[in-house]
């Protein structure tokens, strides 16, 4: 996937959806996995790979600091978005989802 530039979440997203990530995933650290609730698909850290990131950076709030991951699985043959929180919110939990989200940041390819 080719890396682009936005400037906000909602237009990453709006992109994402015309590329084919339209299942909307939620993080759940408890489950060590991410989940569609309109679908009650569940992905553990193996299930799936992320194909871009979108980092945002609050300019005059610490809270907007936002991750937006392109997430697909071939297991699963679908292709959806993750927000995350980091900086001052984001999730501390040393949970494998949060662990594998977070390395691609810290560590891209």
């Amino acid at each position: 996937m080719q890396n682009k530039s936005y400037d906000t979440v909602s237009e990453a997203m709006t992109d994402l959806k015309k590329l084919g990530y339209t299942m909307d995933f939620s993080i759940m650290t408890e489950e060590d996995c991410i989940i569609c609730h309109k679908t009650q698909t569940e992905l553990s850290p193996e299930d799936f790979k992320i194909d871009a990131f979108y980092r945002f950076e609050g300019d005059s709030d610490p809270g907007d600091e936002m991750i937006v991951y392109a997430i697909s699985s071939n297991t699963y043959n679908l292709k959806g978005i993750v927000v995350n929180a980091f900086g001052m919110y984001a999730d501390t939990t040393t949970s494998a989802i949060v662990e594998k989200l977070n390395n691609i940041y810290k560590n891209p390819k």
